[in-house]
């Protein structure tokens, strides 16, 4: 049976052998000796705080007591005081030191010493090999081109990644082994840097500073502001642990809410298949949304816990660069599936069918709308996009995107020519989805009848599918269009002007646009503005202005009086 003792550590608490306890207060015995004093409690500070983390290691898999090979394994890697020695570097020699023990990789931390914000772009710096220059002109590329990117790129590195504190910490930042030849040099290091701006230092002009009244009364206001700062520091982080948290566990019901859904039986499922063109499982998609919205309020989670409390723990490295890999890649799915999703509907394309209606000049031509009552019981149904399963018990989308207009022609016949156009991936993929569209019209002599509908396959999907049919007709001809026309006229009123109040209205077809023959003399077809009228009376007497005429079924709007005359406006 050994003896144990407690001991007190770089602030850490351990039961050690006594033993080993003796060997390694000689150790720092020793340690002591070969310092110099200048900056030797800094040194022995980080030194036993290097040793307390190396313990803390050994003091795993419900280890609870040090051992003598502990502190052996210890001392082997950071080094006997006599195996070291650091020269006067006034000598122009070098620093010549030798160490035990296996040397250690970099780690990532944030450099506040040289950095300019919060040394994240210095601690990459340092772990890469590069110049920070070059990580600060990334980022700010990334704001710029990257739509904020590197804004938001800066805030999580900042959250996720340690400050270099300690002397330790800083060896392993710039990847130096952590012994205690290496501890001494970068406190000294540290100790020069801090003299050197003593030394520089203008003490008669700070002497003046702190015997003036003023300072003193602005020292209590900067106390007054750094409490108002922190205490706005503390809403600020309160405001952001509220805003992720909800958006967390938004996110994690609508995900466990979609999981536990049984697919076939969400009836918008079949809506979302026909805009999938890449067919991607939608809980993969939905699961690629999660880690790319939810892992970025995860980090903003920690930032604002680490704003109110202030000694809360780091969920360690491995957590912190795994999330930030696992966001890299679900942001690199979401950006591929919508590339790949917009390159199938990057080209249009349409199919024409032309047909010639034979009319003498004598007949009206009478145009029509008609509905399917299979679909809908209603003419005026306006549905551009809907799943169907046809007549044929075929799965199909239907759609009422269907538009009329009428043109001139120099042609002797009037004729209807029907575009179907659709989008692809490419012209020939575009005019394949166009030739699927199932679309019908008939011609009953001087009649013509058009569905207010087409059809697909859903199997296409949703690409934009749409019908415009374009009636041309010759000078001459006239006109008689049904009620039904008026929900599908996309017309220029300019050339042909559709009124609406009736169906029994005639139409005809004369050299620059479409004239109404019988509707009321009220109904201005071209203008719908209120119109003026003027009355002008002077020495020769009262004068209504030609083309001035004022109906009893109008109603005067206003009425002026003046030097003009009388100018009546009428709605």
């Amino acid at each position: 049976m050994n003896k144990t003792v407690n001991m007190n550590l770089g602030g850490y608490f351990f039961h050690i052998d006594e033993d080993a306890y003796q060997k390694l207060n000689r150790y720092f015995d020793a340690i002591k000796r070969s310092l110099s004093d200048e900056a030797r409690d800094e040194i022995m500070s980080d030194i036993e705080s290097r040793i307390s983390e190396l313990f803390s290691e050994k003091l795993q898999n419900n280890k609870q007591v040090l051992s003598l090979s502990d502190v052996d394994d210890v001392i082997a890697i950071m080094g006997q005081p006599e195996d070291y020695k650091i020269e006067d570097e006034n000598n122009g020699n070098q620093a010549n030191y030798a160490y035990s023990g296996t040397g250690r990789s970099k780690k990532l931390y944030r450099d506040k010493d040289t950095g300019i914000v919060a040394g994240v772009c210095s601690g990459l710096g340092h772990y890469f090999g590069v110049d920070p220059v070059w990580i600060r002109i990334i980022l700010v590329l990334l704001v710029f081109a990257g739509f904020g990117t590197g804004i938001l790129a800066y805030i999580i590195l900042w959250a996720v990644t340690p400050e270099a504190v300690t002397t330790s910490e800083k060896l392993e930042m710039t990847g130096e082994p952590i012994t205690i030849s290496n501890i001494e040099k970068k406190v000294k290091e540290e100790f020069e840097g801090v003299s050197e701006k003593f030394k520089n230092a203008d003490y008669g002009q700070m002497g003046s500073h702190v015997k003036t009244g003023a300072q003193k009364v602005g020292s209590s206001i900067g106390d007054i502001l750094v409490t108002l700062m922190k205490v706005f520091a503390k809403a600020v982080g309160a405001f952001i642990v509220l805003i992720s948290s909800v958006t967390i566990i938004s996110l994690l019901i609508s995900l466990f809410t979609l999981r536990s859904t049984s697919f076939s039986d969400v009836p918008w499922i079949e809506y979302f298949n026909s805009f999938n063109y890449t067919d991607t499982s939608l809980w993969f998609i939905a699961l690629m949304f999660f880690l790319a919205i939810g892992i970025p309020f995860f980090f903003l989670l920690l930032l604002g816990l680490k704003i109110l409390v202030n000694n809360l723990k780091s969920i360690g490295n491995i957590a912190k660069y795994t999330l930030l890999g696992v966001w890299i890649v679900a942001v690199g799915i979401i950006i591929t599936l919508s590339v790949r999703t917009a390159s199938e509907v990057a080209f249009d394309n349409k199919v024409v069918e032309k047909a010639v209606i034979n009319i003498t000049p004598a007949d009206t031509l009478k145009v029509k709308f008609v509905h399917n009552d299979f679909y809908t019981k209603d003419i005026n149904h306006r549905d551009e996009f809907r799943l169907v399963e046809d007549q044929a018990g075929q799965e199909s989308i239907y759609s009422n995107d269907v538009d009329f207009e009428i043109m001139p022609t120099d042609e002797k016949q009037p004729y209807v020519q029907i575009e179907k156009n659709a989008n692809g991936s490419s012209f020939s993929e575009a005019k394949k989805k166009a030739e699927k569209i199932r679309y019908n019209f008939k011609i009953e002599g001087n009649q013509l009848i058009l569905d207010n509908y087409f059809l697909t396959e859903a199997k296409s999907k949703y690409r934009g599918q749409e019908v415009t049919i374009y009636l041309y007709v010759p000078k001459g001809t006239y006109l008689k269009l049904d009620e039904s026309v008026q929900d599908y006229d996309v017309s220029d009123n300019d050339f042909f002007n559709l009124h609406y109040s009736s169906d029994d209205y005639v139409y005809k077809v004369e050299e620059e646009k479409v004239k109404c023959l019988n509707c009321p003399a009220d109904e201005d077809e071209w203008d719908d503005t209120d119109q003026e009228h003027k009355i002008i009376i002077d020495e020769d007497g009262v004068t209504i202005e030609k083309d001035t005429v004022i109906s009893n079924s109008k109603e005067i709007k206003e009425l002026k009086i003046n030097e003009d005359g009388i100018i009546i406006k009428t709605k």
